[in-house]
C-alpha cells in the first residue's frame, strides 16, 4: 500500500484539490462497477471526457478492484430489491440486478465522497500525500 501511495503521489503531484478529489471518487466508484473488465474502459472514457490524469485514475481503479468482487452480491441484492424481484435468479438476472444496485448505491456515495474529499483536500493546503508536518 505504501508503494501505491508513493506512486499516486508522483503521478498526481501538483494537481489542484478539485482534480484530486475527482480522481479519487471516480476511481473508486467506477472501480466497483459490477461487470468484469468494464471499469478500466469506463475510467478511460471518464478521463478523456473530464480531462483528468488517466494513470492516477487507473491506479485508484486497480486498487479498488477487490471491492468490485466483494460488493457484487450485495449490489445484486439491492438491485433486486429496487427492481421488485422476489427470487429465482439466473446469472443474467444477477448481473442486471448488480448494475441496478451499483446505480442505486455507488452514484450517491460517489457524490458524497467527492464532496467530502474536496472539503478535506481544500482544508489541507499542504497536500494530502505530502506526509505529516509538525507546525510550531
Amino acid at each position: 500500500m505504501k508503494a501505491a501511495a508513493a506512486r499516486f503521489r508522483t503521478i498526481a503531484a501538483g494537481l489542484p484539490p478539485e482534480r484530486m478529489a475527482l480522481i479519487l471518487a471516480l476511481g473508486l466508484v467506477l472501480g466497483v462497477f459490477p461487470m468484469y473488465g468494464l471499469p478500466t474502459t469506463l475510467c478511460v472514457v471518464a478521463a478523456m471526457v473530464l480531462r483528468v490524469n488517466l494513470p492516477a485514475l487507473q491506479l485508484v481503479n486497480q486498487l479498488s478492484s477487490p471491492l468490485q468482487l466483494a460488493l457484487w452480491l450485495p449490489m445484486a441484492r439491492v438491485g433486486a430489491w429496487a427492481a421488485g424481484s422476489t427470487g429465482g435468479w439466473n446469472l443474467a438476472d444477477t448481473a442486471r440486478f448488480a448494475v441496478i444496485g451499483w446505480f442505486c448505491l455507488c452514484l450517491p456515495v460517489g457524490v458524497a465522497l467527492y464532496c467530502t474529499l474536496l472539503f478535506a483536500l481544500r482544508r489541507n493546503r499542504l497536500g494530502w500525500f505530502n506526509g505529516l508536518r509538525v507546525h510550531a
